[in-house]
């Protein structure tokens, strides 16, 4: 009989004080009962729902400009951060009384911890795999490549299931600091504000709290998250967008020609250069360079000059061709890669208007009278279709134009503009304008700690990774004092 009571009490030691690895595995297949019969799967449907509510949101934002995709990274961070700190924070406490009867018994704390942190993990990985899932089926478009592996979606998942299950570590220490699940559930909201207020993306904080962002799990996983979505690649939209809201806004004031003519000429300019390098595919005509010549002041003074003195239509021809308003239009020109008094004197050879060009002019007659004489001898009509070249961008025919007498003298000339933004933004095209726009503003947007690179995104997975542990060995150290407790 003695020897079956040794024999027993022998049998109850070696399962009480079976190794720590032994111990995991046998608090492990408890937890996982636990999650099927005590309705610990709750969280997964849970987590599910979270993850459709938030894809719905930013799935029209999310990699498509800097504003929206940093808004969508820092939504899916803090979906994980929910998701983790709900799925243990009252682990730990709501057994606090049998955690303490069995370390009596023989159990190791951390391999206790340790069973927990496999349980948490694979938890945390099926919430991660949900809300990739969910999230793709609303509409969220991850992009194909990514950073670290071959496929973004790899690498933000990683990224999701790092911030989860740090989140998750340090919900676990709150459960093994709180008395109670009503502690514990009273603290977590508190520790969920300072997570989002502290991340130091979404709000401008002052001076004195920016190290307060060192002590979050959200700073790190929104700069990962944000690295991925490719946020210094973006346009930054929200500048275009507003303007763009103002386009029935009345814009007044008063502006001399002066002025207009050193901006157009402004060839520093980014903008004014571009605007400058554009080609310009319909070249000019006879025709409509004689229409433009019609509309200067100078030239229609010149109509009412009267003629003195015998001469030729040919002489009239030439004095007219040496006219300084008509050199500043047609003087540098080529017609058909000919110069233009090349052209002109092989008009003044023509068989047809020798006859005309001979003819005398009488006297007191207005130039004007004879320059319509000879155009309706059907010369302009043979030639008005001729294009002329040498204009080849807005630049040269800024140049040109703002080169004009007519132009130059008026330099003085106050002009009140009264407009829309919405025209002005026509003027220069509103395509060009958004580009140039999104393209300044994302410059002045971009962040270093954003950029897509590998070592950013290893960092960024390295310090998430060491939160994780941080909080795991601090639930070891303080469970350790679980026998003082006071209750």
């Amino acid at each position: 009989m003695p020897d079956v009571k040794k024999k027993t009490t022998a049998r109850r030691m070696t399962v009480r004080y079976r190794g720590r690895g032994a111990q995991v595995l046998i608090y492990l297949g408890k937890l996982i009962r636990m999650f099927v019969y005590q309705n610990d799967w709750k969280v997964v449907p849970m987590a599910a729902l979270i993850a459709g509510l938030v894809g719905m949101v930013i799935r029209n934002r999310l990699f498509k400009n800097m504003e929206g995709s940093l808004m969508g990274a820092f939504a899916l961070v803090c979906v994980c951060i929910w998701n983790g700190c709900f799925n243990s924070v009252q682990v730990i406490c709501r057994e606090r009384d049998v955690i303490k009867r069995e370390h009596r018994s023989g159990m190791h704390i951390s391999s206790y911890i340790c069973a927990h942190m496999l349980y948490q993990a694979m938890l945390c990985l099926l919430q991660t795999g949900i809300t990739l899932y969910i999230t793709q089926q609303v509409g969220v478009a991850y992009p194909r490549d990514g950073v670290i592996t071959s496929f973004m979606i790899v690498d933000i998942g990683i990224s999701m299931f790092l911030i989860t299950f740090s989140s998750d570590m340090l919900s676990l220490w709150i459960s093994t600091l709180a008395r109670s699940t009503t502690t514990a559930m009273t603290i977590m909201p508190f520790v969920l504000i300072f997570q989002l207020v502290f991340s130091g993306g979404m709000l401008t904080l002052p001076e004195w709290s920016k190290p307060l962002t060192k002590l979050t799990i959200s700073n790190p996983g929104l700069k990962v998250m944000a690295a991925q979505a490719r946020y210094n690649d973006l346009p930054l939209a929200s500048i275009w967008n507003t303007i763009k809201n103002m386009r029935n806004s009345e814009i007044g004031g008063s502006v001399t020609v002066g002025q207009i003519i050193d901006l157009l000429g402004e060839k520093n300019n980014l903008t004014v250069k571009e605007i400058r390098e554009m080609r310009i595919e319909e070249f000019l005509t006879v025709n409509g360079i004689n229409e433009k010549l019609s509309e200067s002041e100078t030239y229609q003074k010149f109509r009412e000059k009267e003629i003195a003195v015998d001469m030729t239509f040919g002489d009239l021809l030439q004095g007219f061709l040496q006219s300084p308003e008509l050199k500043v239009l047609l003087g540098e020109t080529n017609i058909d890669g000919l110069k233009t008094e090349t052209l002109m004197d092989d008009l003044m050879k023509d068989e047809s208007v020798k006859t005309l060009l001979n003819e005398k002019v009488l006297k007191n007659v207005k130039v004007g009278e004879m320059i319509d004489l000879v155009l309706s001898s059907g010369i302009l009509d043979r030639y008005r279709d001729v294009p002329v070249g040498g204009i080849t961008t807005v630049g040269d025919l800024i140049d040109r134009i703002t080169e004009n007498p007519d132009i130059q003298g008026s330099r003085d000339r106050v002009i009140t503009v009264k407009t829309t933004l919405g025209k002005i933004i026509d003027l220069f095209g509103e395509t060009q304008v958004r580009t140039a726009i999104e393209r300044k503003a994302a410059e002045a947007s971009f962040k270093p700690e954003y950029e897509n690179t590998s070592d950013n995104v290893m960092n960024y997975w390295m310090g998430l990774f060491n939160f994780a542990m941080l909080f795991a060995l601090l639930s070891v150290i303080t469970l350790e004092f679980v026998d003082k407790d006071k209750r």
